[in-house]
C-alpha cells in the first residue's frame, strides 16, 4: 500500500551536521547496489492506532530530527517530510517488498514505518544505516512510544560526529592494521544469489553473558577452512555517555577466527581490544588505501560469492527493556532486527536479549542451499547459548 506522510513542523533551528567518515563508508557500500538499512521489528498484543502513531512520529521526529534528514553536499540537513507509515497486510512475511526496498538519502525519506494489524500487531521501523545506527534508531523509537503513552519526549539532537569521540577517548594507542586476506571459503551455499537478503530467526531460551564471543565460537565450528574473520560493531557513544545522537556512530573491531575456537579466547580478545580503544584507532586509517576488506567499489563488486574477506558480522543490541515499547493498548512480546547484507561479509548475525531469552536473526544472500546451511549455523549457536546457562 502507498505510505502516508505529513509535513514536519518547522524546527526552532535547522538541524544540520557534517557527513562523517563512518557515514561516507556506508555511502560507498550503498553504491555497490546493496541497501544499507537497519530494520527493527516490535511485535505484540493489542493495537497501535494509526492516527495516534502518525502524531507520535511527528513528536518523536521533532525531538530527534536526524531521522528526517537529506543529503545536501557534505552535510545532512533536516527535511520537510516526516517518516511515512505504510499499512502492511497482517500476513506479510519478510519476503514482502516493503522489507527489501531501499531508502534514498538524497530524495528521502531516510526512515519509514510499517504497521500490520492482525492477531499479532507488528511495527517495523526501517532506517538508512548511512545516517543512523542501532542505538540512534532506538532513541527515536523510545521517544515514539513515549509519545504514544502521552509522555514527554527526551530527544537526541546532538550534531557531533565521530571526531568528537576520537577526542573524548584520547589517548588512543595506535593499532596494527588487520592483514588483507584473499577471502575465506563460503559456508552458506554456492551458486548465484538473487540479490535479496534471506533472513532466518531463532528464539533461544537462554540469555548468557558474553553472547558475541559464544556466537563467534559457534560459527568457528562450521568454517570451511582453518580460519575466518569477524567484525564486531562498537558504539562510540561509550566514550561520552552524555551525548544523545541519532547519527551513525558505530565503528568496528576485526577479530581473527580459528577453527574450533574457544569462546573465552574470543571474549578475552574482544575485551582487550575495547580496553585499547581499537574501534577508535581504526578511524585513523585511510579506508581508500588501507583496509582489510575492499579498497574500491570495483573490488567489492568483483567478489563472486565463493570467498569472503569477512566470515560474519556479529552485533549485539544488548538487553531490551520491553516496557519501553508498551502503551495502554499494546503489550510488546517480541523485538528483533533484520540485519542487512554487507558486500564483503558472508553473513550478519544480530542478537538482543529480552525476558530471559536471546532473539537471533541471521541474514545472508539468497542462493542455492543457503537456507539449510544457515539453519545449521543457528543450530550450532543455539547449542552454544543453551550450554552456557
Amino acid at each position: 500500500m502507498t505510505p502516508t506522510a505529513t509535513a514536519a513542523p518547522a524546527p526552532a533551528r535547522a538541524y544540520t551536521r557534517r557527513i562523517s567518515q563512518i557515514e561516507r563508508g556506508y555511502l560507498n557500500a550503498n553504491a555497490t547496489g546493496t541497501p544499507q538499512l537497519i530494520q527493527m521489528v516490535i511485535e505484540g498484543e493489542g493495537r497501535i492506532d494509526p492516527d495516534r502513531l502518525a502524531d507520535a512520529v511527528r513528536r518523536s521526529t521533532a525531538a530527534n530530527p536526524g531521522l528526517a534528514v537529506r543529503r545536501k553536499g557534505p552535510n545532512w540537513r533536516a527535511g520537510e517530510t516526516l517518516p511515512p507509515i505504510t499499512a502492511l497486510p497482517a500476513d506479510a512475511g519478510f519476503d514482502h517488498p516493503f522489507f527489501h526496498r531501499d531508502l534514498d538519502v538524497v530524495a528521502g525519506p531516510v526512515c519509514e514505518l510499517g504497521l500490520a494489524d492482525g492477531p499479532v500487531t507488528r511495527l517495523v521501523v526501517r532506517a538508512s544505516h548511512i545516517v543512523t545506527d542501532g542505538r540512534g534508531l532506538r532513541h527515536w523509537i523510545e521517544d515514539l512510544f513515549r509519545a504514544l503513552r502521552g509522555e514527554d519526549t527526551v530527544g537526541a539532537d546532538s550534531t557531533v560526529d565521530d571526531t568528537h569521540f576520537r577526542t573524548a577517548a584520547a589517548p588512543v594507542p595506535a593499532a596494527p592494521v588487520p592483514a588483507r586476506v584473499e577471502g575465506f571459503p563460503a559456508i552458506l551455499g554456492q551458486g548465484p544469489a538473487d540479490g535479496t537478503a534471506l533472513w532466518l530467526r531463532r528464539s533461544v531460551a537462554a540469555a548468557p553473558s558474553a553472547v558475541t564471543a559464544r556466537i563467534g565460537a559457534a560459527v568457528s565450528r562450521l568454517l570451511a577452512g582453518d580460519s575466518g574473520r569477524l567484525i564486531i560493531p562498537v558504539d562510540l557513544r561509550r566514550h561520552d555517555r552524555e551525548v544523545r545522537s541519532t547519527a551513525n556512530l558505530t565503528s568496528q573491531l576485526v577479530l581473527d577466527l580459528h577453527r574450533e575456537d574457544r569462546w573465552n579466547r574470543l571474549h578475552s580478545q574482544l575485551l582487550a581490544a575495547m580496553l585499547r580503544k581499537r574501534e577508535v584507532a581504526s578511524l585513523e586509517r585511510d579506508f581508500l588505501r588501507n583496509n582489510p576488506f575492499a579498497n574500491s567499489l570495483r573490488e567489492a563488486q568483483e567478489l563472486d560469492g565463493t570467498r569472503f574477506p569477512c566470515t560474519a558480522i556479529l552485533t549485539d543490541h544488548g538487553r531490551i527493556d520491553t516496557e519501553l515499547y508498551r502503551t495502554p493498548d499494546f503489550r510488546p512480546t517480541d523485538c528483533f532486527t533484520l540485519p542487512m547484507l554487507v558486500p564483503y561479509a558472508e553473513m550478519f548475525l544480530s542478537t538482543c536479549q529480552l525476558d530471559g531469552r536471546t532473539e537471533l536473526t541471521l541474514s545472508c544472500r539468497n542462493r542455492p542451499d543457503a537456507r539449510p546451511a544457515a539453519e545449521a549455523v543457528l543450530d550450532e549457536v543455539e547449542r552454544a547459548l543453551l550450554a552456557a546457562e
